[in-house]
C-alpha cells in the first residue's frame, strides 16, 4: 500500500519540484545533477520511441513532452540566476556541465558557440518540430474523419459474430484513444517550438544582462564581461537545446510511425536493404565517382566496395532461402493397395468450405490466419440468435478451384462461390461515401453491395471516405454467416432436433417425455421447427414451442397447422422482432375484395396447388413488390397483414419475389397493439 501511494504522489511532486526550481535558488552541484538527468531522460524517451511498434504504446508522450519542456525552462531560469550572480567568479560558476558544454563542445570560443547554438535552434524549430507538428495535425484530422468508418467496421464484425462485446468495446476505446493521442501531439508540439523561441530570447537576455552586471556591478572590462558571460550563456543554452533536439526527434519518430508488428530497427533493415539491385547500383555509382580525377578515391572506392560486398551477401542469403524452400522430402515408398471397404465411401458434408491454395494461410494460425476462430464465433452467434447449434463447417483445400477462390457447399451442393484477394482489403460502399478510392472494383459477395479491393496502405483513406473496410478473412466469414442464416431450416436435421430436445429435457424432462414420441413424432417436431426458421422466426423459446405443441397435439397432427398455432403463441416475440417496442403497427393489407378472392381460391389447397388465375397472380406479385420497396425506402418494416386462412400459403407464394416481406395474420397481433394500414394492395 505505501508503494502504491508513492506512485500516486510521484507526478504531483515532480511537477511541484519543477515549478519550484523557477523560484528557489539552486547550487551549482544541483544544476549539474539536474542537467545530467535532463540529458538522460531525453535519451530514454528517444530510445523508447525507437522500439515502440505503434504510437499508442507511448500514449503518455504528449505529457512527457510538456514535463520535459517545463524541466528545461526551469533549469534555464535557475542557471540564469546563478550565471548572473556568480558568473564573475569563473567559468565553473554555474556548474561543471555548463562549463563543459561551453569549452569542450565549442572550443571555448563564444562566437563559434553562438553559431552552433543558433543552428541547433533552427534545426529544432524549423525542421524537426515543424514537421512533427504537421504530421500530428494531419494524423489527428484523418483519424477523426476515419472514426465513423472504423466504428462501422467494428459493428460489422460484431454483427457477424467475429468479435464479442468486450473486444468491440476495446476497439472503440482504442479508436478514441488514437484520436486523443494525435490531437494531444498536435498541441504538445507547440511546447517544443515555444521552447526554441524562449531559448533564443533567454540567450539574448543573459548576454545583455551579463554585460550590465559584469561592467557596472563587478567593474569588469567590456571585453572580459562579454567573453565570460557570453560563454556561460552559450554553454547554458547548449546544455538545454541538445536534450530539446533529442526530444523533438523522438516526437517526430512517434508521430511518423506506422503501426507494425516490428520496431523501427527491423523495419529499416528489412525495407532499406531488401533490394540488392539498388545496393549494387549505388556501389557502381560510387565506384565511378571514385575513378574520376580530383575525387577522393579512397573514400568513394572504399564505400563502393563495402556496398558491393553487402549486395553480394544479400543475394547469397536469398539464394540460400530459395534452396531451403525447394528442398522437398522424398515421397514415401508405394504400399500395396488395400481392399475397397465402406471407409472408402466418403460422407457428404452438411456444411462445407473449400478454398484455393492461396487462401490456405487464412486457415493457418502460424501465419496469423484467424478464419477458423471467426467461423467458431459465427456458429456461436448463430446458435444464440436462432436457437440451435448448427453443424460444424468442414474446411478443406481444393486444387481444382482458382487459387484465390472459395466455395461453400450445403449437403455436397455448391450454394456460393467467389474470389477474394489475400493481403488486400475490401472497401464496401454502404450507400453513402464521400470520395472514390483506387482499386479493383467488385461486389460484396454477402450482400451484393458495390465494393473495391484496395491495398493495405489505402485502408485509413477508405475509412475516412465512409467505406466499410474488412480484410479477406472477414469477407469469407460474413458470407458464410449470411448463408447459414438463410439455410438454417435445412441445417436443422433429425440429429440437431434430437440434440435440442435432449437439451430441453434437462430443464423440462416431463414436457419432452410426454410430447415425443407419445404425441408427436420427431419428424413432425422437426418440420414445425423448420417452418418457423423458414419464416425467419427464431426457436430460442423452446419451452413455449413445446408446450403449445403438447397442448394441440391431441387434435392436430399436420405440421403446417401446428406451425400456425405455435406462431400465435410466439406472436409477442414475432411482433417485437419486427416492430420493436412500437405501440402502433404500420402494416400493409390486401383490398377486401382481393382478399376474399384469395381466401376462396387458396382455402383447403395444399402447398403445391396454389389455384390463382395467372393474371391475378402476376398483379398480386407486382403490387406487393412495389409496396414492399416503398415501405423499405420509408424506413419502415414491410409487413403484410392478412387472414389466418391464407397466411402460410401466401407467404410461401410471395417469398421468392419479396424476400424482405413478412406476412402475419390477424391472430398474431398481440392484445394492446393498434394497427395502422399505410398501404392497400390491389386497390388500383
Amino acid at each position: 500500500m505505501p508503494g502504491i501511494q508513492w506512485q500516486k504522489m510521484a507526478a504531483p511532486i515532480l511537477v511541484i519540484a519543477i515549478l519550484a526550481m523557477m523560484i528557489l535558488p539552486l547550487p551549482a552541484f544541483a544544476l549539474d545533477m539536474l542537467f545530467t538527468f535532463n540529458i538522460a531522460l531525453s535519451m530514454i524517451v528517444l530510445l523508447i520511441s525507437l522500439y515502440t511498434l505503434k504510437p499508442l504504446e507511448f500514449s503518455v508522450f504528449p505529457t512527457v513532452l510538456l514535463m520535459t519542456t517545463l524541466l528545461r525552462l526551469s533549469l534555464n531560469v535557475a542557471s540564469t540566476r546563478i550565471v548572473l550572480l556568480e558568473g564573475h567568479t569563473g567559468p565553473d560558476a554555474a556548474g561543471k556541465v555548463i562549463e563543459a558544454f561551453g569549452h569542450f563542445l565549442v572550443g571555448g570560443n563564444y562566437a563559434v558557440g553562438l553559431i552552433v547554438f543558433i543552428i541547433l535552434v533552427l534545426i529544432n524549430f524549423m525542421v524537426i518540430t515543424k514537421g512533427a507538428g504537421r504530421i500530428a495535425e494531419v494524423s489527428a484530422r484523418f483519424t477523426l474523419d476515419a472514426m465513423p468508418g472504423k466504428q462501422m467496421a467494428i459493428d460489422a464484425d460484431l454483427n457477424a459474430g467475429l468479435i464479442g462485446e468486450d473486444e468491440a468495446r476495446r476497439r472503440r476505446a482504442e479508436i478514441a484513444e488514437e484520436a486523443d493521442f494525435y490531437g494531444s501531439m498536435d498541441g504538445a508540439s507547440k511546447f517544443v517550438r515555444g521552447d526554441a523561441v524562449a531559448g533564443i530570447i533567454i540567450m539574448l537576455i543573459n548576454v545583455i544582462g551579463g554585460l550590465i552586471v559584469g561592467v557596472i556591478q563587478h567593474d569588469m572590462s567590456f571585453a572580459d564581461a562579454a567573453s565570460r558571460y557570453t560563454l556561460l550563456t552559450i554553454g547554458d543554452g547548449l546544455v538545454a537545446q541538445v536534450p530539446a533536439l533529442v526530444i523533438s526527434t523522438a516526437a517526430g519518430m512517434v508521430v511518423s510511425r506506422v503501426s507494425s508488428s516490428s520496431d523501427l530497427n527491423e523495419q529499416l533493415l528489412s525495407q532499406i536493404f531488401s533490394k540488392p539491385q539498388a545496393i549494387f547500383l549505388s556501389a557502381g555509382i560510387l565506384t565511378l565517382m571514385g575513378i574520376l580525377p580530383g575525387m577522393p578515391h579512397v573514400a568513394f572506392l572504399l564505400m563502393g566496395g563495402i556496398l558491393g560486398g553487402a549486395g553480394y551477401w544479400l543475394v547469397q542469403q536469398e539464394r540460400l532461402a530459395m534452396t531451403k524452400a525447394q528442398e522437398v522430402p522424398p515421397p514415401p515408398a508405394p504400399s500395396e493397395p488395400e481392399e475397397v471397404g465402406w471407409n472408402d465411401v466418403a460422407p457428404v458434408d452438411r456444411l462445407g468450405l473449400e478454398v484455393g491454395y492461396r487462401l490456405v494461410p487464412l486457415l493457418d494460425k502460424g501465419q496469423d490466419g484467424e478464419l477458423l476462430r471467426r467461423i467458431r464465433g459465427i456458429r456461436k452467434k448463430v446458435a444464440q440468435e436462432i436457437g440451435f447449434l448448427v453443424p460444424p463447417v468442414h474446411i478443406r483445400d481444393n486444387l481444382q478451384l482458382r487459387p484465390s477462390a472459395y466455395r461453400m457447399t450445403l449437403k455436397g451442393v455448391t450454394i456460393a462461390e467467389n474470389e477474394i484477394q489475400v493481403g488486400k482489403y475490401l472497401a464496401i460502399n454502404p450507400g453513402r461515401v464521400f470520395g472514390t478510392i483506387q482499386g479493383q472494383a467488385t461486389t460484396d459477395p454477402a450482400y451484393g453491395l458495390p465494393a473495391v479491393w484496395i491495398d493495405a496502405s489505402l485502408r485509413e483513406q477508405a475509412q475516412t471516405y465512409g467505406y466499410t473496410v474488412v480484410d479477406a478473412g472477414t469477407v469469407i466469414a460474413t458470407h458464410l454467416s449470411k448463408l447459414i442464416n438463410e439455410h438454417a431450416p435445412e441445417l436443422l436435421a433429425r440429429e440437431e432436433t434430437q440434440q435440442l430436445l435432449d437439451h430441453m429435457a434437462k430443464e423440462s424432462p416431463k414436457l419432452v417425455e410426454d410430447l415425443v414420441p407419445k404425441q408427436l413424432s420427431l419428424a413432425t417436431v422437426q418440420k414445425v421447427l423448420q417452418n418457423l426458421l423458414d419464416e425467419k422466426i427464431h426457436i430460442r423459446d423452446m419451452r413455449t414451442i413445446l408446450e403449445t405443441l403438447a397442448e394441440h397435439a391431441s387434435r392436430i397432427q399436420d405440421p403446417d397447422e401446428l406451425t400456425a398455432t405455435v406462431r400465435v403463441a410466439l406472436s409477442r416475440a414475432i411482433i417485437h422482432e419486427i416492430f420493436g417496442g412500437e405501440q402502433e403497427l404500420q402494416v400493409m393489407a390486401l383490398e377486401p375484395g382481393l382478399e376474399n378472392i384469395l381466401v376462396q381460391a387458396l382455402s383447403g389447397r395444399g402447398e403445391g396447388s396454389v389455384g390463382l388465375e395467372p393474371g391475378l397472380a402476376e398483379r398480386l406479385v407486382r403490387e406487393t413488390v412495389q409496396a414492399t420497396e416503398r415501405q423499405m425506402q420509408a424506413g419502415q418494416p414491410a409487413v403484410l397483414l392478412i387472414s389466418p386462412a391464407i397466411r402460410a400459403l401466401l407467404s410461401r407464394f410471395l417469398r421468392r419475389s419479396a424476400p424482405m416481406l413478412r406476412v402475419i395474420s390477424h391472430a398474431e397481433v398481440p392484445d394492446g397493439k393498434s394497427i395502422k394500414v399505410v398501404q392497400m394492395i390491389g386497390q388500383g
